[in-house]
């Protein structure tokens, strides 16, 4: 799928991951090379830090149980 979207349409990629810890998750250097080769090529790399907004709406979520 990469390949055939290299450099000709728009691709979102979302991680947990960054982006050194890629070769290790998927194991067969050569593969990793070439997905990181074609993802990285024109990229924008947004990294987002902070608080998880999961964490925050489960504690609104249960606060709004609690509440009488």
């Amino acid at each position: 799928m990469l390949e055939d979207r290299s450099e000709r349409k728009s691709t979102i990629v979302t991680s947990q991951l960054t982006i050194d810890s890629w070769h290790e998750a998927l194991g067969d250097p050569t593969i990793s090379d070439a997905v990181l080769d074609r993802l990285l090529c024109n990229a924008h790399i947004i990294s987002m830090t902070g608080a998880s907004m999961r964490a925050k709406k489960s504690k609104v979520a249960k606060s709004a149980d609690e509440a009488p």
